[in-house]
């Protein structure tokens, strides 16, 4: 198969139950070696596109390529493709060596292959002095390292992980998500993630899809995602932002000023394709990118509103501010605690200039 053919071809794919449409028509490439995440919030169709990639569910409609061969109709176990459920599904009367070797001994290899193969495994994963444990002897995040080595132990072309540290607590998920991308790195194998975490795609994931009612919002790096999304719910689901209705007042030259309302502001934006006036425009600005100051900004290019401070949350290395403007309308501001202080240097109820450079502001599509 030629390396540049992608290892997974989606072709309009859809899934209806009873009626009701779950997979929309989807078409989508991932290439090989990739690791490619699916995001959505939960209903968003993104597990049964991920059980119709392993066999488990029937399209209605569309075709499934797996390295250039058409598996749409094919059964689980004819596929290229093992995946790593949410629950790791592991036998608890079995040893972690024989948990990993479960698969191997069923296709009938070999024992001393069985050994040699599930020994360079466990090893990858770093449980080779744990081989005689049973699961339940284990750390949540042992037991994860478990079930991907079984999964890995076959060597698919295709794993398929849905939700893969969902069970594990902030700072163990935290830190297996670095684990697992370096660990796909060092195998090469194509891995498609299944997850509502924002943070987890965004630190896994070469490229991202974003989902929405069964259709795909948006495909690119979390970079691409989170920096240029492609309309209003991928925006507002990535990340926190800032949403601002507007209307177009005037418009040249790749940029438009905008008449806020919901700010009492005229605010301007850089747009490649500017709509003409009077046109109604959703504007988004991250919380990161605006800067908090008591004093006036200097500076060009720059959009600036005035309000004061009502919620302040303290998070060690950030601060987040909800300041509200005089008009009524609620701003988020992220604020890096750049000096070591035990107080702040703005408080609740200080009067506030919030200011973000015009490059920041992003237009939407709705």
């Amino acid at each position: 198969m030629n390396e540049a053919t992608p290892m997974v071809q989606i072709r309009g794919l859809s899934k209806h139950f009873d009626g009701v449409v779950a997979v929309n028509n989807v078409s989508l490439d991932i290439q090989r070696g990739e690791l490619f995440a699916i995001l959505g919030s939960s209903g968003c169709g993104k597990t049964t596109l991920l059980r119709m990639l392993a066999g488990f569910e029937r399209p209605s409609s569309g075709q499934i390529l797996i390295d250039g061969v058409d598996m749409t109709e094919a059964p689980p176990y004819e596929r290229p493709v093992n995946l790593m459920f949410q629950s790791y599904a592991l036998f608890p009367h079995m040893s972690v060596e024989g948990n990993v070797g479960y698969g191997l001994r069923k296709e009938g290899l070999p024992a001393a292959q069985i050994r040699e193969r599930v020994a360079e495994m466990l090893a990858l994963v770093k449980l080779d002095n744990l081989a005689a444990r049973k699961p339940d002897k284990l750390s949540g995040g042992q037991q994860q390292r478990v079930a991907l080595a079984r999964a890995l132990v076959k060597r698919p072309k295709l794993l398929l992980l849905d939700e893969p540290l969902a069970a594990l607590d902030r700072k163990l998920r935290e830190h297996t998500q670095f684990e697992l991308a370096n660990l796909q790195y060092q195998l090469g194998t194509t891995f498609v993630v299944v997850t509502h975490d924002q943070d987890e795609a965004m630190v896994l994931a070469s490229r991202i899809a974003v989902m929405a009612e069964g259709r795909i919002a948006q495909v690119g790096t979390p970079a691409e995602v989170y920096e240029y999304p492609a309309n209003r719910h991928v925006a507002s689901f990535v990340g926190n932002i800032n949403l601002i209705d507007g209307v177009v007042t005037d418009a040249g030259a790749g940029r438009a000023t905008l008449r806020c309302e919901a700010l009492n502001a005229s605010l301007s934006v850089v747009c490649e394709d500017a709509p003409a006036a009077g046109a109604a425009l959703c504007i988004a600005v991250r919380p990161e990118k605006i800067t908090i100051s008591r004093a006036a900004p200097e500076g060009q290019d720059r959009n600036v509103v005035k309000g004061v401070v009502r919620d302040l949350g303290y998070f060690g290395d950030q601060s987040l501010y909800r300041v509200r403007l005089s008009s009524g309308t609620v701003l988020q501001v992220s604020a890096q605690n750049l000096r070591r202080s035990a107080s702040l240097t703005i408080e609740w109820d200080d009067e506030v200039y919030l200011s973000w450079e015009v490059a920041s502001t992003i237009p939407l599509r709705s």
